[in-house]
């Protein structure tokens, strides 16, 4: 079973699951995404999604963390299925930044959604529900680290509206969530643990903020011939993270 976790430093969430577990998520999240250049306008957050699948494949290849877990098969237990064996199964793991995580879950839904209208899946798509339970994850992770009034005020950022016209996250400036992380990462853990609501809601409602932010974007982008998601974000991300 996958499960979120924070850092101790609350940097960022811990991600934990068996071989099994890794598997399934990085063919769901694979599958979600599509292909490239499958949904118009969606590469850079594509990008930041497969960003997951990377650490994923990584962590499966032992080249992130790992933990003994306790597996319930104690020794009475095991006599009395005549069976030998571990008492402790091996779970992987890797980090996220939290703004990252939570923007992925949020751009998720868009996935999900147009994944469901191109593919005409049912209701009990293994895809999509791999995903959605990935995402749930995230959301029991979130609901623990914040108050009750605070997880209340981003409940409605983690349900998608199937009233959008467009898709939320189209054409989304992934320059601002770099933005975002290098200066949550800049954070104190008090003060990290006092302003992620505060990320949560500046990912999910693109306010003045990011909309000033994508302009001057799409400015400089314009005038040096370049895509606006070849501009990269110009400070760069700390080399060594305390998480």
């Amino acid at each position: 079973m996958i499960r979120i976790q924070n850092t101790p430093n609350l940097t960022g969430v811990t991600t934990t699951g068996d071989i099994h577990d890794f598997e399934e998520l990085y063919e769901a999240l694979h599958s979600i995404v599509g292909e490239e250049l499958e949904y118009t306008h969606y590469d850079a957050v594509r990008l930041r999604i497969l960003g997951v699948c990377y650490d994923i494949r990584h962590a499966m290849m032992g080249n992130r963390g790992a933990q003994h877990v306790p597996n319930g098969l104690d020794r009475e237990r095991m006599q009395r299925l005549s069976i030998t064996g571990a008492e402790m199964n091996i779970y992987l793991s890797f980090e996220t930044y939290w703004p990252e995580m939570i923007f992925v879950c949020y751009a998720l839904n868009d996935f999900i959604h147009l994944h469901e209208k191109n593919y005409k899946t049912h209701a009990w798509d293994a895809t999509i529900a791999t995903v959605r339970k990935f995402q749930s994850a995230v959301a029991i992770c979130l609901q623990e680290t914040l108050t009750i009034h605070k997880f209340a005020q981003i409940k409605k950022y983690i349900t998608p509206q199937r009233t959008w016209d467009n898709q939320k996250y189209e054409g989304y400036a992934t320059q601002y969530l770099d933005m975002l992380n290098i200066k949550y990462i800049q954070m104190d853990p008090p003060k990290r643990e006092k302003n992620l609501s505060i990320f949560a809601k500046r990912l999910a409602e693109q306010d003045q903020q990011y909309l000033q932010e994508k302009k001057t974007i799409h400015e400089f982008a314009h005038k040096e011939g370049l895509l606006p998601d070849q501009i990269r974000y110009s400070k760069e991300y700390p080399e060594h993270i305390e998480w």
